[in-house]
């Protein structure tokens, strides 16, 4: 097992990889940009170290400060997390030459498998049914558009690398299609630095599911069953279950063995996650596989017992795995929501400034991944995620109504979240019914306005919020919230944290 692990991430899955070290006994190191000097996930690790500036570039991507502060620091391995430079396999490369573990697959793994088109490729060898498409590299714009109209509209433009919805368009006419091309091009450049993308044929009706994997260095490969990603805006997931209300046991068979034929034709080793969209008529099609940790990871840990981010660790170790397929099964139901700092009644603008108050929710069969607390500043360099709640129930009906109730009891102060968004979907009667896919959101939620509610929560809520903006008086035994800041060693940027 490793020593020391530097996680080249932020916020609450750096706080998730530093709570899987400290279970396995491993010291783990942050390093924190000048904007995320005093964040809570940052003093759960062993060591942190502060980065100069405030931007992705020139922080969590910034290569060579990381691989000073790894050497400075002594570790041995280094854990990406998610998004930044998870899927970069030429960083994986770089970690090895400079003799750190990359806590992940293989570069060649991630090379095969992370390109949209070479995947397609690798899944046409072994029988994995594909979107009908075309690669947009062997192609001119004239070609491309020739062959759309062979494809059939509505068409997918999406970027070959990355994800995110970035460098991806919908068009519904040949009329659009040039000017699509050229926009999704330059998104695509400007978020991956490479111009490339597919054409694909666009389902209107569709479910987006996938598959989470593990394979160790001894060839063993298992899947841990499916999740249920349908609920998306603008191509980013914002809720997840397991299993999903859409599939028999047949598709899930079909469904996991591709998964499973997939990752065995790359020698997969680590964590990873096989994605693929399913028609009404129950035929299903590889979308693209995940070389990483997936935000969504929970809901897994919760079903199966399976601990995926601390096995993620175990496997780059070497350590093999120490179950097979016949011991996995799938108990219960777990919902997974993320909180945004976004305000969704107007065009979800995100919502920039600091989190005042802080209550996140408690009880059985809830789980709160985070990487905030009161002081946290949202800025605008990141992703605007505040935090996961997680929920499990002997049934599905059973985790929809303890996540209303979890989101509900969740308390954010000092910045606009979608959580009120997120309640009005939870009770949507198709939603509830499971009858739902990936344009739910925009069939239903396009004009959403928040509920009026004069809940005594509400009341409470906006009277803390009045409270703390005008100060409180400091009781006798203890700080109140909104007295007077005291002394915060973490901020201290002496030589003993780096």
């Amino acid at each position: 097992m490793f020593k020391k692990i530097m996680v080249v991430n932020r916020g609450e899955v750096a706080r998730r990889i530093f709570r899987a070290c400290r279970e396995l006994g491993v010291r783990s190191v942050a390093i924190y940009s000048e904007v995320d000097r005093s964040a809570p996930w940052a003093r759960l690790a062993d060591e942190s170290y502060q980065l100069d500036g405030v931007t992705a570039r020139e922080t969590y991507l910034n290569q060579e400060a990381i691989f000073r502060i790894a050497k400075l620091a002594g570790v041995d391995a280094i854990h990406p997390g998610y998004g930044f430079l998870s899927e970069n396999a030429e960083f994986a490369e770089a970690c090895a030459a400079r003799g750190f573990h990359f806590i992940g697959p293989t570069p060649a793994a991630m090379r095969a498998l992370g390109s949209k088109s070479e995947a397609r490729l690798l899944a046409r060898q072994v029988n994995v049914p594909v979107i009908p498409g075309v690669d947009g590299v062997e192609h001119s714009d004239a070609g491309l558009a020739a062959l759309a109209g062979e494809i059939g509209y509505p068409v997918l433009i999406k970027a070959s690398a990355g994800g995110g919805g970035k460098g991806m368009r919908v068009v519904w006419s040949p009329e659009e299609f040039q000017g699509a091309l050229h926009t999704a091009r330059n998104e695509s450049r400007s978020s991956f630095g490479s111009d490339h993308v597919l054409i694909e044929k666009y389902f209107t009706e569709i479910r987006h599911v996938e598959v989470q994997v593990l394979g160790d260095r001894h060839r063993n490969i298992v899947h841990l069953f499916e999740r249920e990603c349908s609920v998306q805006r603008r191509h980013q997931k914002i809720i997840e279950e397991s299993p999903s209300p859409a599939l028999t046991a047949d598709l899930r068979q079909r469904m996991t063995a591709a998964a499973l034929a997939l990752a065995r034709a790359v020698g997969y080793i680590s964590a990873g996650t096989v994605e693929f969209v399913v028609t009404p008529d129950n035929q299903f099609y590889f979308l693209e596989m995940n070389t990483r940790l997936q935000v969504e990871h929970p809901v897994t840990e919760l079903v199966t017992g399976i601990d995926i981010a601390a096995w993620q660790i175990r496997l780059a170790a070497g350590e093999p795995l120490t179950f097979s397929q016949a011991d996995l099964t799938q108990r219960g139901h777990a919902l997974e929501c993320r909180i945004y700092a976004e305000d969704p009644a107007h065009n979800f603008l995100p919502s920039i400034g600091e989190v005042v108050f802080y209550r996140p929710p408690m009880g059985p069969g809830v789980r709160v991944d985070d990487g905030i607390e009161a002081g946290t500043q949202v800025s605008p360099y990141y992703d605007p995620m505040l935090a996961k709640v997680i929920t499990w129930g002997d049934d599905r009906p059973e985790a929809i109504r303890k996540m209303i109730r979890a989101l509900q009891d969740t308390v954010v102060l000092g910045v606009t979240t979608n959580i009120p968004y997120l309640i009005d979907i939870l009770q949507h009667p198709a939603f509830v019914a499971g009858y739902f896919g990936t344009s739910f959101l925009g069939e239903h939620y396009a004009d959403w306005l928040p509920p009026v509610d004069s809940s005594n929560s509400t009341w409470l809520a906006i009277a803390a919020f009045e409270a703390l903006r005008g100060g409180v008086a400091r009781p006798a035994g203890g700080d109140a919230p909104g007295s007077p800041a005291q002394p915060d060693p973490w901020q201290d940027t002496t030589g003993w944290r780096g």
